[in-house]
């Protein structure tokens, strides 16, 4: 069994779908390793197991919207395209979504998935509780209020602390978005302009090969609400696609149309299966500060990256205070590279991370980097208070893999 993209097959011997609760609890209780594999969108092994590996998609589905606390609670294993048209018509959204709707939403959690926005934390920063089954097969609930203490080392766990079941996310009142692309628009422009192009929006996306001399630039904007003003480049006056050349019909609805939040803040529909073919994936954080630095470094990269790359994508993220976020306690801006899948990414990828690193990335842990584990776990100064949590959720284990032990092992 491999992963969404195929450069991952899992070790496991077996994987599970129980169909009740209590067959989860069961499975948990007798085995010696195991771990939750949501809808294999990851490019790095985060979810891959030499022990027993379970799916949640088959459990009794769950979607309560508690209007009066302003949370809505699912199942671990729903996709957020199961979610948000439910929650629309409850009246309720969420403030942000990732570029794919089709993931599911305790994945996109653990490891600290985002979309993009000047004030929109990663998806991890809207939950408010979390129930675990822990090594022994019990439950128990993680939150926001009763544990403030070790709940913000709770949320982006990698899978570590046990097995979700249940996820609530706090909710904001549904409002509607308008999707503008700007084509056309001059690389250089961009760079000299970083604060005003992101303010742009509610949602901003730069798209770039990084070597020509232009970018498209998604504007989604919530409905009432203005922006920098910024307008560089020429409006699009057909729908596009991310990936110049693809066919744009499952992308989201542009050209102003406005429409519910679920519905533009995507770049995909999820009644289709995006992807540029055959690819790869990574990403990195950096501290806002440091974007015209990074962008400067991978312009004068852009040679070697373009003929390796379907796309590149730039967003910002607000900070957030969740210990393994890769947005922890800073403003970010983060770069996206799909790469071709070819055996040369790998000396594109170094490239990337040689430039990158030094002025403080952070990879994302569901993709590919080449940065030794250690070095990785040292870019999170409460690396350690999570070794110690992860030891009082799961001394024996049960719940690690490799890339875990490699980034966060347990004291001895």
């Amino acid at each position: 069994m491999a992963n969404w993209a195929g450069n991952v097959v899992y070790q496991a011997p077996r994987v599970h779908r129980p169909a009740s609760l209590d067959e989860l609890r069961a499975l948990v209780a007798r085995s010696d390793r195991i771990r939750a594999l949501g809808t294999g969108h990851s490019f790095s092994r985060v979810a891959d197991s030499t022990g027993d590996l379970v799916r949640l998609d088959a459990l009794p589905p769950l979607l309560e919207v508690d209007s009066a606390r302003r949370t809505v609670t699912v199942g671990a294993g729903m996709r957020y395209a199961d979610l948000t048209a439910a929650l629309h018509r409850a009246g309720f959204a969420l403030p942000n979504l990732a570029s794919l709707p089709h993931i599911s939403v305790a994945g996109c959690v653990a490891t600290g998935t985002h979309g993009s926005g000047d004030g929109n934390r990663c998806l991890s920063a809207s939950v408010r509780a979390l129930e675990l089954i822990a090594p022994d097969g019990e439950s128990t609930v993680v939150d926001r209020e009763s544990h403030p203490d070790t709940f913000a080392g709770s949320v982006v766990a990698l899978g570590a602390l046990g097995i979700a079941t249940r996820v609530t996310l706090d909710v904001v009142d549904t409002f509607e978005v308008a999707q503008r692309v700007r084509v056309d628009v001059p690389l250089d422009e961009i760079g000299a302009h970083l604060d005003e192009v992101f303010a742009a929006a509610y949602s901003v996306s730069v798209f770039t090969d990084w070597h020509g001399e232009r970018a498209s630039v998604w504007l989604k904007q919530r409905a009432g609400a203005t922006g920098s003003g910024w307008a560089g480049g020429r409006a699009a006056t057909r729908r596009l696609h991310p990936v110049p050349g693809m066919p744009p019909g499952g992308s989201t609805e542009q050209l102003g149309v406005p429409g519910p939040w679920f519905e533009r803040l995507p770049h995909f529909r999820p009644d289709l299966v995006p992807g540029a073919g055959e690819e790869l994936q990574s990403e990195y954080y950096l501290p806002r500060a440091a974007a015209a630095q990074a962008f400067a470094a991978l312009r004068g990269i852009g040679g070697l990256l373009q003929p390796l790359l379907h796309i590149a994508e730039v967003r910002t993220v607000r900070g957030d205070d969740l210990w393994l976020s890769p947005a922890y306690r800073q403003d970010s801006v983060t770069f996206h590279f799909t790469w071709i899948d070819d055996p040369a990414v790998r000396t594109a990828i170094a490239a990337v991370e040689e430039v990158l690193t030094p002025l403080g990335a952070r990879p994302h842990w569901g993709k590919l980097t080449l940065l030794p584990p250690a070095r990785v776990a040292a870019r999170y100064e409460r690396a350690a208070d999570f070794r110690r949590l992860r030891a009082h959720h799961d001394p024996g284990g049960k719940f690690g893999n490799a890339f875990v032990e490699e980034m966060f092992p347990l004291p001895r």
